[in-house]
């Protein structure tokens, strides 16, 4: 265990930071997954802004890595556009 009090305060720092992190991390898997589910292609486009810019905050917030955020991106705008 740490002896240090700053040692200690960075643990529980780490935590409240992991326990943030990993909520919008899933949140946004949760967005994704919603969106390659919606059959509608209207509703898919409305839906493709909000995700991609969710996305975009979570990589500026080194959350996601940028290039993971730029994948997911592409990936679904071609699967909204490639809808009927």
């Amino acid at each position: 265990m740490a002896n240090h009090s700053s040692s200690l305060k960075r643990i529980r720092q780490s935590l409240a930071k992991r326990l943030h992190n990993r909520y919008y991390a899933k949140t946004a898997r949760n967005a994704v997954r919603k969106l390659r589910a919606t059959t509608d292609k209207t509703e898919a486009a409305a839906l493709l802004p909000k995700v991609t810019s969710m996305l975009d905050k979570l990589a500026k917030k080194n959350v996601i890595h940028k290039n993971k955020a730029s994948n997911l991106k592409s990936k679904l705008a071609l699967h909204v556009n490639k809808r009927q």
